[in-house]
């Protein structure tokens, strides 16, 4: 069976996304979690670039990581200076990392307009850095940047660019479709017209711009590549990376290729949110294999024959990268999710039950009410342990009181207090916040956290309200979903009220409760 080896830039490539922005400490949990996944290379960042990542090199130097090796970037050296003498280079060096990835230019455009310099001049900064490199002792990858463009334009020129960094000895030469513009036929007729004039091992390294990052990377290891470069859930500029979720799960699930250990798979899931958990970037609920939505089901067709077999309606097992099957309840799905949640509560209930009939129709009621519970999986849970009586509050409210105040100076000021009953205890809070929800939101967290102290693990990641009845004026109904998210899962709730703050505190009410009861689970 092919190896594949995982080459992972989400601190690097990843960190240029729009929004985010590591701190060093960000950094370290980051690598650590991406060598407990088996990653085999983690590229730490460019320590000539910025303090950050020197610093970020230096920290690393006291630490071991278990089985992944730490790489440093950089660029090929300037012009019109030794590779020894370039400042840039002799970071990487004193970085520690004894893995170094370096890009060069391939394009002939970039040459002229960036470098502004001669094409031959061009393969000698590529051959010297690298030799400088070896010298020193590093293994050296060379991302070719912008190779596919370059080759469509002036084939022998980029073709004489890697040439160029085999002749020094690089260790692996990266092809890079650093624009994303090219398409999965063109990646595979490059790289089969230069396979047979390259003895050094090939690399891939694609952006997403085209949605086509993993289907040119998984393209590329067909033709012979045995290095891929991307970074976790895709993070990267403009439209992101390849998706190293993704590829991970479909070299392991489709194509038949090692890459990470096996029983490191399982993981994915929960290493995905553990990312979005420190970057505070949502992951999409249609993300394939690690995704929310990625295994849920909502039509009663669907829901009846993945009962009678789950190849019916899935490409794979959810459990092999750590993810779960779900039944969405709507109107599609009549009464097996019902059934289904019934069976994980230990109950046992079949379509034709008294007890199913009468959670039907109370379902059917919060629906008419305007709950919509297939868009709230956690809210569905905690109405079915209730209608079951097998639910018992973790808090009691006693009241809250809600404050909106616009000052003089145009700013908005909101404020709440809430007096609740904690395991027999009386407890009160007050907190400020940015919105009447957020201050709520606050002041309940401060009033739990004593009692519940894994709240501080969780965070709301988004809030919708909707309008049910836009003819009702400012009476009409409200819905709102709160999508809330630990280090390890996401989960969704609702609340309904003709009052947005009593809508709100529904929603975030069941969000702390599903976030106690998962907790409960795993005791």
């Amino acid at each position: 069976m092919l190896k594949v080896v995982i080459y992972d830039t989400t601190l690097r490539d990843g960190s240029q996304t729009e929004g985010v922005s590591f701190s060093v400490n960000d950094k370290i949990k980051i690598a650590e979690k991406l060598d407990d996944l088996g990653i085999h290379y983690i590229e730490g960042g460019w320590p000539g670039s910025n303090p950050k990542d020197k610093e970020f090199f230096k920290m690393m130097q006291k630490k071991k990581l278990k089985t992944a090796v730490l790489a440093a970037f950089g660029s090929t050296r300037r012009t019109k200076i030794k590779a020894s003498q370039d400042q840039n280079l002799c970071d990487l060096i004193a970085s520690g990392a004894r893995t170094v990835t370096i890009f060069g230019k391939s394009w002939d455009l970039h040459v002229r307009d960036v470098l502004r310099t001669t094409l031959e001049d061009n393969l000698e900064i590529i051959f010297d850095s690298v030799s400088f490199l070896k010298k020193e002792g590093r293994e050296v990858f060379y991302d070719a940047e912008h190779f596919f463009d370059s080759y469509k334009q002036n084939p022998e020129y980029a073709l004489k660019t890697i040439l160029s960094a085999q002749q020094a000895k690089a260790d692996c030469i990266v092809l890079c479709d650093t624009n994303g513009g090219t398409m999965p036929d063109e990646v595979r007729k490059i790289i089969r017209e230069i396979k047979p004039k390259i003895k050094t091992q090939l690399g891939i390294h694609t952006h997403n711009d085209l949605d086509l990052a993993v289907a040119n990377s998984l393209t590329a290891i067909q033709e012979g590549c045995t290095q891929v470069q991307g970074t976790l859930n895709g993070l990267g500029e403009r439209c992101g990376n390849a998706d190293l979720c993704t590829i991970i799960a479909i070299l392991h699930t489709k194509m038949k290729y090692t890459s990470i250990p096996d029983s490191k798979i399982k993981q994915l899931h929960k290493t995905s949110y553990f990312l979005s958990e420190v970057t505070n970037i949502k992951l999409p609920d249609n993300t394939p294999f690690v995704g929310h939505s990625a295994f849920a089901h909502k039509g009663g067709v669907h829901i009846d024959a993945m009962l009678k077999n789950p190849l019916a309606y899935e490409h794979a097992k959810p459990e092999v990268v750590g993810n779960h099957r779900r039944f969405l309840t709507s109107e599609l799905a009549g009464k097996m999710p019902i059934v289904l949640k019934a069976q994980q509560l230990n109950l046992k209930l079949d379509k034709k039950s008294p007890e199913t009939k009468k959670a039907l129709e109370a379902l059917q009621a919060k629906e008419y009410e305007g709950y919509q519970y297939e868009a709230a999986d956690a809210s569905f849970e905690l109405f079915m342990k209730r209608e079951f009586k097998k639910y018992t509050r973790f808090f009691q409210l006693e009241g809250f009181k809600v404050t909106t105040e616009k000052r003089y100076d145009g700013k908005v000021f909101a404020e709440a207090s809430i007096r609740l009953k904690v395991k027999g205890k009386e407890e009160f809070s007050a907190s400020d916040g940015d919105g009447p929800v957020d201050a709520l939101d606050r002041a309940l967290r401060k009033a739990l956290t004593k009692f519940y102290p894994n709240l501080t693990q969780m965070h709301l990641s988004d809030y919708k309200v909707r309008v049910l009845d836009t003819k009702s004026g400012t009476a009409a109904k409200v819905r709102v979903l709160i999508e809330s998210q630990d280090e390890t899962d996401s989960w969704t709730t609702i609340g309904v009220h003709e009052n947005i703050i009593e809508a709100s505190w529904e929603a975030l009410l069941d969000s702390i409760e599903y976030k106690l009861l998962k907790d409960q689970k795993k005791k």
